[in-house]
């Protein structure tokens, strides 16, 4: 059970709650909306409850992502309703020739380290209270990778707004599920999630998530109303060439986790001259069976036929295709790399792409293998996304 402790903490009307769970105190100072006592406890609540709910779905994903039975009452969810959710998994995996039953499980398993008790606590403890009325907030999701728009989900609903939800086909049935449990472990969200299957309307700000080209047209479609509008992005790593085979493995997971196909993948290598690419293709070579997957195959055997026909200097490895290229994003089944003579050189060029790279992988930047457990903080294309919602007048 959860137990609220409200005071006022200052005259001027910010007004602090806390509510105690199972092993540690959570502290927000997140309202100020109107001085009628009853609209701020209902606020409270309303977020408190999304909040605990948050936590129930963290266990119900680890629980989903190693395929446990039924853990009982205490995770939020009937039997049968749980069950639902490994049925889900398998039909998402029917549906898109792209998600694995493995990849759909590392997703699960990414969340539900995210949303504990203490990640959420220190997420939500950097923003102050939030001055406005509830707004209604549209997303147009992506579905590129698993469960990929949760996290716009849980802002809008953390920050005490309504969410107006436009899926991607490719990722829809994930997403339903999540949005399921979200409105069973806390009834009231059934007034505060709803899927938009027809034209998006009737909504006070957007976060649409596409590409270079789709953007355009949501600039234009949305330019009347306040807007987070994310394009194309990608990850790159550096490499020094005193990392060990372990770190190249870990950056095997960076490069290979849902098959190259997320903003956080590393999709190009940036080495430092006189680099010995035998550390890296020993390290990465645990990963070949990622060579079997037919999509995946299918982009490999292409790309490899078309540099081929076009006389490119390549190397490869029976299940990566790898190429000198100063672009930074390689085709699905290949990963493009570039030498670098000083940290100044790719300094400069790193600020000079700044806007089309998610997150670096290095030894001082993101760790090896951590490039596909994002933290709550780890805004794609860097735009707060919170500090948006509650900034909305």
């Amino acid at each position: 059970a959860v137990n609220t402790f409200i005071r006022n903490r200052y005259s001027h009307g910010v007004l602090f709650f806390t509510f105690a769970c199972k092993y540690s105190i959570i502290k927000f100072q997140f309202f100020h909306f109107y001085k009628n006592d009853s609209i701020k406890k209902l606020l409270m609540s309303l977020v408190r409850n999304r909040i605990k709910s948050s936590i129930t779905l963290g266990k119900i994903f680890e629980s989903l992502s190693k395929e446990q039975s039924w853990p009982g009452i205490e995770i939020g969810l009937s039997e049968e309703e749980y069950s639902n959710g490994l049925e889900t998994i398998n039909m998402s995996v029917h549906h898109n020739g792209w998600f694995t039953k493995q990849s759909v499980q590392t997703a699960l398993s990414s969340w539900a380290k995210a949303l504990t008790e203490e990640s959420l606590e220190d997420w939500l403890s950097h923003y102050k209270e939030n001055n406005t009325p509830p707004k209604k907030i549209g997303i147009i999701a992506a579905g590129n990778i698993p469960m990929v728009g949760l996290h716009d989900v849980l802002c809008i609903l953390l920050s005490g707004n309504s969410a107006l939800i436009k899926l991607s086909s490719k990722d829809a049935h994930l997403m339903m599920m999540v949005i399921g449990y979200l409105q069973i472990l806390d009834p009231d969200l059934k007034n505060s999630i709803q899927v938009v299957h027809g034209k998006l309307e009737g909504f006070d700000a957007v976060i649409a998530t596409g590409s270079n080209n789709s953007s355009r047209y949501f600039e234009y479609y949305f330019k009347d109303k306040p807007s987070i509008i994310r394009k194309n992005r990608t990850s790159v790593a550096v490499l020094t060439g005193d990392e060990s085979k372990e770190e190249m493995s870990l950056l095997g997971k960076d490069i290979f986790t849902y098959f190259g196909l997320g903003c956080r993948n590393v999709t190009k290598l940036y080495l430092a001259e006189g680099y010995n690419l035998d550390k890296f293709f020993n390290g990465i070579y645990e990963f070949k069976e990622i060579g079997n997957h037919n999509k995946y195959a299918n982009n490999y055997d292409y790309h490899r036929a078309i540099w081929l026909l076009n006389g490119e200097d390549l190397l490869e490895n029976g299940f990566i295709l790898f190429k000198q290229d100063e672009s930074l994003v390689s085709p699905v089944g290949t990963l493009y790399y570039e030498f670098y003579s000083s940290k100044t050189e790719l300094a400069e060029k790193l600020n000079d792409k700044k806007e089309q790279i998610q997150c670096v992988v290095s030894a001082d930047d993101v760790p090896f293998g951590k490039a596909q457990e994002p933290e709550l903080m780890d805004y794609p294309d860097g735009v707060d996304t919170m500090e948006f919602l509650l900034a909305l007048q």
